[in-house]
């Protein structure tokens, strides 16, 4: 009795201990909280009052919650009110105004794409115009976010708009009406010959699982027996709309994603909530590493499910959901708010943004680090690091240049000359640039002030000098400026060396400018590994079986299953 007693003292002490200290650890927190606060709002007070040149208040404070939250994830952001329309835009795809996306080029703002059927469109705007006025307000020197503002405004209204068209003398003026814009999920779809239905889902937006179910209902009625969802590049969105897409193929009741975060509270599970449209019609999924978060839920879930087949690349690695939260004038922040887990129960979070490296960098969750587990039919599938396909494609890597070409708007440039003098072109599918327009490319490029920068120049540049520091220059010297010779950036050498890489950024950008964003699309696929896989797949039943049915000798007994789940949780 007597040590009965003495272990219930011990144990209530120990209770009262656990307590106290978490109640002081609670009380340290908020006065730290209060005390950093205080501290910051009287820095920016002596600043206020006695830097000897006037302060941007607004500035410096939006910059210093930049940096703040920079530090957390890429996700966490912080909107002022003048920025809620960005958003909004984000969450619905919707927003008012002519629907175009301009862009900085040349020290002008200028049209960078007009969409198909929209105001601009409808105005006779072209890809290359520069904005010079807009309703009399000259907007040379203005930046893209003042011209931005300017086009947006209430729909119904009208705006006078003075451009300047590449290769005319002289300026036009046109009226625009502004509209609700609301973009398109569905970029393209359409049904092959074989009897597959493919559309190419762009964004998990407001009522884009609405439209998801048209596209395939159209698709079927046109003969589509199988289906090709084309996710890549589709950077995610509304998480509900990502489990009403899924819905669409997988009957009522079935869990899709669950979310856990620090609140408890706000921790949810998702399920399907409808009858499905189709659950048993053949489905192949394309991902690439463009594919994320909203994207990699829906892949996921049919891969846990054993409902399609994965095929292409894998996928981004972003298992964490972000919150809207109001705040003082009109703010907003949308904050990380919780990690998402499929079906199988795996996290696919890729980076781990509470642990960096001395370098302030954020390193991939190692293959070798990753937990194992199952889908419904007993394939193996792994967490950490994004959706990998079942069929994986490897994707081809092109040079820097390529991308500098893009970026400095040299390709723009010369398309923007180039059509001027094509009044049409061959249609999306067969169209391919001949070599004396790439050759006429390369003498464009000549004649620009382009310089690119290379990784492994810079690299090289820190060997030479770590090879100096541990005196092995002297014995290496030859070598060193053999691999010099090669790496060194070499205009006339890599634009031959990645030809057909840069010719498909000048024939996607040509396509463009005719056939809008549904053209490049088909011209992509007219020439792609990943798409023609998922072709053959479909028409080829038995393998498509296969994948999704592994044979009995595949599938791991119950028990090896229960020891694998408690070694992962215990």
């Amino acid at each position: 009795m007597r040590n009965y007693f003495i272990l219930l003292l011990t144990a209530i002490t120990a209770f009262h201990t656990f307590g106290q200290t978490a109640e002081e650890n609670h009380n340290q927190r908020y006065y730290d909280i209060n005390k950093n606060i205080d501290i910051f709002n009287s820095v920016l007070r002596e600043l206020d009052l006695f830097y000897v040149d006037s302060i941007e208040v607004n500035n410096l404070v939006q910059s210093s919650i930049h940096s703040m939250l920079t530090r957390l994830d890429p996700y966490t952001e912080y909107y002022a009110e003048e920025n809620i329309g960005d958003l909004q835009f984000l969450t619905t795809g919707e927003y008012a105004g002519i629907g175009a996306i301009i862009s900085y080029n040349n020290g002008q703002v200028i049209i960078n794409e007009p969409y198909e059927g929209l105001p601009a469109d409808k105005a006779g705007l072209k890809a290359g115009d520069v904005i010079l006025e807009i309703d009399g307000e000259d907007m040379r020197k203005a930046s893209v976010k003042e011209v931005s503002d300017k086009l947006k405004g209430i729909p119904g209204t009208q705006l006078r708009l003075r451009i300047r068209r590449p290769g005319e003398l002289k300026d036009r003026t046109v009226t625009i009406e502004r509209e609700k814009i609301e973009m398109d999920p569905i970029t393209y779809s359409s049904v092959t010959e074989e009897g597959i239905g493919y559309f190419h889902f762009g964004s998990f937006t407001t009522r884009s699982a609405e439209r998801l179910k048209e596209t395939v209902v159209d698709l079927k009625k046109k003969g589509a027996t199988s289906l090709i969802m084309d996710l890549r590049g589709n950077g995610g969105g509304i998480l509900d709309e990502a489990v009403k897409v899924v819905n669409l193929f997988v009957p009522k009741g079935e869990e899709i994603v669950s979310t856990k975060g620090k609140v408890k509270q706000w921790n949810r599970s998702y399920f399907t909530q409808n009858q499905p449209l189709d659950e048993i019609i053949p489905i192949v999924v394309l991902i690439d590493t463009g594919s994320a978060s909203a994207s990699e839920i829906v892949a996921g879930a049919l891969q846990d499910l054993d409902r399609a087949v994965i095929v292409g690349n894998r996928s981004f690695g972003k298992g964490l959901v972000q919150t809207p939260r109001n705040l003082p004038y009109g703010g907003n922040i949308k904050i990380t708010t919780s990690k998402y887990y499929i079906p199988s129960g795996r996290c696919i979070q890729a980076l781990d943004y509470s642990h960096r490296n001395p370098d302030g960098s954020v390193g991939r969750v190692p293959d070798s680090l990753t937990n194992l587990f199952h889908t419904r039919n007993g394939r193996e599938v792994r967490d950490g690091g994004g959706i990998t396909p079942d069929i994986t494609i490897s994707q081809k890597s092109s040079g820097t240049i390529a991308y500098y070409l893009m970026t400095e708007n040299i390709i723009f440039d010369f398309v923007t000359e180039w059509v001027q003098k094509q009044k049409e072109i061959a249609p999306p599918h067969l169209f391919r640039l001949s070599d004396e327009d790439y050759d006429a490319f390369i003498r464009f490029v000549e004649s620009k002030d382009f310089t690119y920068d290379q990784l492994s120049e810079r690299t090289l540049q820190q060997l030479k000098s770590l090879m100096e520091f541990e005196g092995y220059m002297d014995v290496a010297a030859e070598e060193y400026k053999a691999l010099e010779a090669k790496l060194s950036p070499n205009l006339d050498r890599d634009l031959q060396l990645f030809k057909e890489d840069i010719k498909s950024m000048i024939e996607s950008e040509i396509v463009q400018r005719f056939y809008y964003k549904k053209g490049v699309l088909q011209h992509q696929l007219s020439d792609d590994e990943v798409y023609d896989r998922a072709v053959k797949l479909l028409t080829h039943p038995d393998e498509y079986r296969s994948i999704l049915q592994p044979g009995p000798s595949e599938i791991p007994s119950s028990k090896e299953i229960r020891e694998k789940i408690k070694d992962q949780y215990s």
